[in-house]
């Protein structure tokens, strides 16, 4: 069974500071104690943590071997997936500039400033298409799809 996100936060708090209280839980993760608490005995139940009595009001929360494994599979998992999704943005950037090489395009603008336009810039870069800082005769701006090629006409 995957762990879900709230249960991987904590694992990954807890792995930080196994003498974390809940309530500094709940006020880094932004939950409720009482979802903390719920949370941790879920964790403890399926074998992931192991809680010990440090006095009458506070826990010490240990990481179990499963429980370390499962938060390895998880952080292997959200790598994998970021990967794949760099991999389809970067597929999507080598797209626009066989577009851009087709129609002759060596200077371009790129609209906009996030991540997956730096993906593109880069792309750019490698293919030699200049990129210029100011709107100059052809344009690319990202689109539901992935990127429009377009003479820009001020």
């Amino acid at each position: 069974m995957p762990i879900k996100d709230r249960e991987y936060r904590l694992l990954e708090a807890i792995s930080k500071d196994e003498e974390v209280t809940q309530a500094t839980l709940a006020a880094k993760l932004g939950m409720a104690v009482g979802s903390v608490n719920w949370y941790v005995r879920r964790l403890i139940g399926r074998g992931y943590l192991k809680a010990t009595r440090m006095d009458r009001t506070r826990f010490r929360y240990n990481l179990t071997p499963e429980g370390m494994a499962a938060f390895t599979r998880n952080a292997t998992q959200y790598m994998r997936d970021s990967l794949k999704i760099y991999r389809d943005f970067r597929n999507q950037a080598q797209q626009a500039v066989t577009i851009m090489r087709g129609m002759g395009i060596n200077a371009v603008y790129l609209q906009g400033q996030d991540d997956v336009m730096d993906i593109l810039r880069l792309t750019c870069i490698e293919a030699d298409i200049y990129v210029e800082e100011k709107p100059g005769k052809w344009m690319v701006r990202r689109n539901g799809r992935g990127y429009e090629v377009k003479e820009n006409i001020p």
